[in-house]
């Protein structure tokens, strides 16, 4: 009997740190489209981070700015088995009409893109890579 892996998102998995927003804004490894922009810094660990940042000037209304945090949450939980391992990722939406279809298939094309930026890909982590 195979074991499905569930789809969860833990406190391990969330980035709240000032610190490591600023370390992944400064790197300047990103990748975006209409809706969101997603920034990368490598973490060591063997799994991916979200950090979500949702501008008050872009988003007005704190209930739109919850809701566009949700919908970032809810589709990174759902695709975690296909974004690349070790790396931190911010989210930012630039306006609050984001769909939960567009950040469901944006968040990973987005998440690879940036893995590919820091030469990480799906399924390796940086932690797991033999160092020369």
């Amino acid at each position: 009997m195979t074991t499905i892996p569930r789809a969860t998102f833990g406190k391990h998995e969330r980035i709240n740190e000032p610190l490591v927003f600023r370390r992944a804004f400064d790197r300047k490894k990103s990748a975006s489209d209409a809706f969101l922009i997603v920034y990368g810094v490598e973490n060591g660990l063997r799994f991916t981070r979200l950090g979500i940042s949702v501008s008050r000037k872009k988003v007005r209304r704190a209930h739109d700015r919850n809701r566009v945090k949700r919908l970032i949450r809810e589709a990174f939980r759902l695709s975690k088995e296909s974004l690349p391992q070790g790396i931190d990722l911010i989210v930012v939406p630039r306006s609050g009409a984001l769909s939960f279809e567009h950040a469901s298939l944006a968040i990973p094309s987005l998440a690879q893109a940036v893995g590919r930026r820091l030469g990480i890909w799906p399924g390796t982590s940086n932690a797991s890579r033999a160092q020369p």
